[in-house]
This record gives C-alpha cells, sequence and structure tokens, in this order.
C-alpha cells in the first residue's frame, strides 16, 4: 500500500507482512493432500493391475472426491473436511446433553455452587503478593498445568497523541512481544480490550464525596443534573494482558502454586513497568476479587450494576472462584445463551491484507452502541528463537516450491515469496516470532437486539479489513477463551503432541 506523505514530509508509518504458514504439496494440496494423491494413485494402479478398469474408475473417482474436499475451500480456509467435523463434533455435543449447563442448587455441581463451565471448570485461583507487595491472582489450569497471572492496565488511547508517540508505542509493543519468547516457561499471552455501558456509579460516588456543602445552589444543580444524565450513552473502556506459563519446569517436574508465585512474583514488577511503556497506561496485577468480579459480569452482565454499588457503599462483594460461573447456559450452533446475556463470538480466519497503519483496530475497540458489552481479545504464542528459525526457512522452502511448482506462478504465489523471504530475513536478524489470533465477542441484554449486534460487528471488521467467522458449535468454548483466563486453546484439542503444538 503506498503511503501518502504529510504536510510535514513524513509518511505516515506502516505494517504488515503477517503470514499464515503453509505446508509445500501439488496443486494446492498441501503436504496431507499430496500424501494421500500419491497413495491413492498407487492405489488406483494395483486395482487395474489387480481387477479391471471399471473397478479402477470407481476408485479414481472416490479419490477425487477426498481431493476435492480437501483442495476446495471457501473465503475462510475451510474445506468441507473442517465443516463436517464440526458438524460431526457439535452432534456428539447436542446428543450427549453437553450444550447445556445448570449449576447453583438445582444444578449437579458440587456442593450448590455455581462452577466455571466448559474449559475452565477444573480451574483453582489462589492469591500471592509480589516483590512490591501488590496481591495478584494466580489461576491453575489442570488440564494444561499452566498458570495465568493478569495484568490490569488503562490505556488512555491515541486521540491528541502525536503520531511520533504513537509510532514509538508500537515499536515497544513489538519489542514487549518479541521479549515474551524469552520469558523463562510463558506459552501464551492475550489482550483482552472490553467495553461495556457506564453504570454512573462511580462518577455518582466521586462527586458525592467531594461536594462541598456550602458550594452555591446552581452549581450543585448543575453536577446533580451531570450525575443523572451522563451515564445515559457513555462507556467504559477496559483492558487486560493475560500471561500463561507453564507449570513444569525444564526438567519435568511441576510446581505447586506457592513455588510458582515466588518466582512469578519477583518478574512480575519488570514486566508491568515494561508494559507501561506501550502506551498501556498503569499497569497493575489484578487480585482475586478483581478477577472475579471480571468473570461474574461476563456471564452475568445485569450483576455490574449490583457489584458498582457495593463498591459504591464501601462494602466488598461476597465473590469466590466457585460462585463466578453462570446459573445456566444454553450453547447453539452460532450463538451462546448465559444468564442475563446472549453472545456471539467470531474468531479471525484472516489478517488485513497489505500494510496497515496503527489504527487499523480503532472502530473494532471502541464502543458500539448496537452492542451491550463488546470483547476484543489478541492472541499471541510466542515461539522460543530455536523454533522460530525452523520455523520461517521450512514457510520460505513451502512457499517457493509453489512457486516453482508451474512454469507460470500466479501474483499471489510471487508475493508470498516475498513475504517469506523478507520474514526470514528479519528473523535472522534478531526479530521474534509470535502466532497471533483475534476472538470478538459481542453480548446483548435483549435477545431481539441479536442481528443488530452480528451486523455491527460484521461493519466493524470491514473497516478493520479482518476476516471474521462465527465460532460454528463451539461458542461456548470461544467465549471462555476471550475472557482473561490464560486459556490456551490447541493445548485443550486431543491431538497428538507433536501435531497440537503445530497448530
Amino acid at each position: 500500500m503506498a503511503a501518502t506523505a504529510d504536510p510535514a514530509g513524513h509518511a505516515p508509518r506502516t505494517y504488515g507482512n503477517w503470514r499464515r504458514p503453509t505446508s509445500p504439496g501439488l496443486l494446492g494440496l498441501g503436504t496431507v493432500g499430496t500424501m494421500i494423491l500419491l497413495g491413492g494413485l498407487i492405489v488406483v494402479v494395483l486395482v487395474v493391475m489387480l481387477a479391471d478398469l471399471i473397478t479402477a474408475l470407481l476408485v479414481a473417482a472416490a479419490l477425487g472426491v477426498v481431493l476435492l474436499s480437501i483442495a476446495v475451500r471457501d473465503k475462510h480456509g475451510m474445506n468441507a473436511v473442517d465443516k463436517g467435523t464440526a458438524r460431526v463434533g457439535w452432534w456428539r455435543q447436542r446428543t450427549a446433553g453437553e450444550h447445556l449447563y445448570r449449576s447453583g442448587p438445582l444444578g449437579r455441581t458440587p456442593w450448590g455452587t455455581h462452577q466455571l463451565p466448559g474449559l475452565a471448570a477444573a480451574s483453582r485461583l489462589t492469591e500471592h503478593h509480589d516483590s512490591y507487595g501488590r496481591p495478584f491472582a494466580l489461576v491453575y489450569v489442570p488440564a494444561t498445568t499452566s498458570y495465568t497471572v493478569v495484568i490490569g492496565t488503562e490505556p488512555d488511547g491515541a486521540a491528541l497523541v502525536d503520531e511520533e508517540q504513537v509510532d514509538a508505542w508500537v515499536s515497544d509493543w513489538g519489542l514487549w512481544l518479541a521479549n515474551l519468547g524469552d520469558e523463562p516457561g510463558i506459552i501464551a499471552a492475550s489482550v483482552t480490550v472490553e467495553t461495556a455501558p457506564d453504570t454512573g456509579t462511580r462518577l455518582r460516588r466521586e462527586v458525592t464525596t467531594h461536594l462541598d456543602p456550602d458550594a452555591p445552589e446552581f452549581a450543585r444543580r448543575l453536577l446533580a443534573e451531570t450525575v443523572r444524565d451522563y451515564p445515559a450513552g457513555s462507556s467504559t473502556v477496559r483492558a487486560y494482558v493475560a500471561l500463561t506459563f507453564t507449570a513444569a519446569r525444564g526438567g519435568g517436574k511441576r510446581r505447586k502454586p506457592a513455588e510458582f508465585a515466588r518466582e512469578l512474583g519477583a518478574r512480575l514488577p519488570a514486566l508491568t513497568a515494561e508494559l507501561q511503556a506501550t502506551g498501556a497506561g498503569p499497569a497493575h496485577p489484578v487480585d482475586a476479587l478483581e478477577l472475579c468480579e471480571i468473570v461474574r459480569v461476563a456471564y452475568d452482565p445485569a450483576a455490574a450494576t449490583a457489584i458498582d454499588e457495593a463498591h459504591a457503599t464501601g462494602e466488598v462483594p461476597p465473590l469466590t472462584w466457585s460462585d463466578v460461573g453462570p446459573t445456566a447456559h444454553e450453547t447453539s450452533w452460532d450463538a451462546y445463551r448465559h444468564d442475563s446475556g446472549l453472545s456471539v463470538t467470531w474468531a479471525m480466519t484472516g489478517a488485513p491484507r497489505g500494510n496497515v497503519q496503527s489504527s487499523i483496530l480503532a472502530r473494532l475497540l471502541a464502543p458500539h452502541r448496537d452492542i451491550a458489552r463488546k470483547r476484543v481479545t489478541l492472541l499471541y504464542r510466542p515461539i522460543d528463537a530455536a523454533s522460530a528459525a525452523a520455523i520461517v526457512e521450512a514457510d520460505l522452502r513451502a512457499a517457493q516450491f509453489r512457486q516453482t511448482a508451474t512454469d507460470k506462478p500466479t501474483a499471489r504465489d510471487v508475493l508470498a515469496t516475498r513475504a517469506a523471504a523478507l520474514t526470514a530475513q528479519e528473523e535472522a536478524a534478531g526479530a521474534g516470532l509470535v502466532n497471533f489470533g483475534m476472538l470478538v465477542t459481542a453480548t446483548v441484554m435483549d435477545t431481539a437486539r441479536e442481528m443488530d449486534a452480528r451486523a455491527a460487528v460484521e461493519n466493524l471488521a470491514a473497516t478493520a479489513r479482518l476476516r471474521l467467522r462465527p465460532v460454528y458449535g463451539s461458542q461456548d468454548s470461544a467465549f471462555a477463551a476471550a475472557l482473561p483466563l490464560g486459556l490456551v486453546l490447541p493445548r485443550h484439542v486431543s491431538l497428538p503432541s507433536e501435531v497440537r503444538d503445530r497448530l
């Protein structure tokens, strides 16, 4: 994308060159598809030799159907096999009744608690203190043997900020992501930006506690009108960074929460200090109560008013980790109904093509009048330097194979080879490599507003040049993954470890 110069003579900085790794193969089939093709051709030849030509033609036709189901993909990169697998999984889930959940005294959870459902059901929460004495919550997920710490931030945004300062923030953010690959034991990171309606409780508390009883009547009436009318149409924006670490040491022994917390508590001040330099604003570890409130409000948006009212009166909401889950939920093919809200989650299937400016996600992250609560979560999985070199070189060889497999390569294959070569050069020069994805969750309080929220997210995705697809058949899991809980989805998939680590 060509960059136009501003009156001062400075061209706006652009960013891009993100790639989806590909595998070499004939006819765009990839490595697995090519192996099926070659194996099928051998079977056809053997059938011709051992049987007759008609049988061989039938086998060849069946082979062609299988290859077409693998090779033909839609705009989201999904083929018939992927869609069929999702349908079968959804059918099994509904048959087993796993799309329904009930908790509390009338549910099936132990001791009548409101336990978290799905992937976070077995998670455990503890609270510890870092070297600055700040309390921080630590979430342990036994299924993946991982610990997650959540950092709360207060970004100011880019309004009235010089372009040079924004470029410096983006550069520091890229450096922070690259340094994650060198953090001992880290396996994933996520950034969650949540927009929600402002209840006005904090403003009312601020005004009432600082109001001078001897103030003029006009000023008192003006403040009272502001407190009454300001919350209408206003929103709050919160951002959280979740860092997920493996519980196992280098030798394979799992660490207990207290043992891991001592190690993490010494590293947490440096992580928060470096995060502040990226424009995230003041960064602080999220304690256990705050994390319980975040999850509770996500599953029951109507509880936000009660929690804010409790804080306004100086009370502490009696929330524990065993009671932050929904009372009931029902997962459908393309939506998720939970307590007082209905949510739809989309997954990014394609990053913006070409180069983009730093404000590409501004409208997607901003509040929207048709969406009660919107959660945009960027998922990162840092890659260590040893693995990054092998990945970029394999991707370069795959791109070169696709370009040289035909006498007339397409323009897309030529550009893909150039991008892969540039990525390999940058990695060799010391740049970090990070896998990333995105989940977008839109929650409405009124089910009649569902279609409006869907249309709003699709329009916002277009402005961000993103390709989003609803997470069909897994809305409950995608909803949980979009929360700042550090759930690493590939590690919950029932696949061999060597295959799972490549996802």
